[in-house]
């Protein structure tokens, strides 16, 4: 069963948006094991700036950032033509019923909360980057 999950999303561009350098190393080793290429920014102004660029498959946002905050992040993707059908997965170490509606009203495919295994985060990505692919 695993190594399905690794086959479906190898080849496929992650973005992960977190403050947390234990956050997105973690994600990033997870994923480029299960060979995906990875993306990682430090919050959503950075973010930004990468995504026109590197047209990620699917993105993971943490929602507690400074500056630019995962809700905003994620609202400015989804408000972008070029994005809006971009999956983007809320990240958080808080798992409340009103961040998982937030989430949802700005348009997120998905809540995690950290730590997430690796079997999460492949999950949501076959979940949701293979609809769209």
């Amino acid at each position: 069963m695993e190594n399905d999950l690794d086959r479906d999303v190898s080849d496929l561009k992650i973005m992960v948006i977190d403050d947390s350098k234990t956050i997105r190393r973690t994600a990033e080793l997870l994923l480029k094991k299960a060979g995906c290429s990875v993306i990682t920014a430090v919050d959503g102004f950075e973010a930004l700036a990468l995504i026109a660029d590197s047209r990620p498959d699917v993105i993971f946002v943490d929602i507690m950032m400074p500056r630019l905050d995962g809700y905003q992040t994620c609202a400015l993707i989804k408000n972008s033509d070029e994005f809006k059908h971009t999956p983007v997965i809320m990240l958080s170490s808080k798992d409340g019923l009103f961040d998982r509606a937030r989430g949802r009203i700005v348009g997120s495919e998905q809540y995690l909360t950290k730590p997430f295994t690796k079997d999460e985060l492949l999950g949501a990505i076959k979940r949701h980057a293979l609809k769209v692919a």
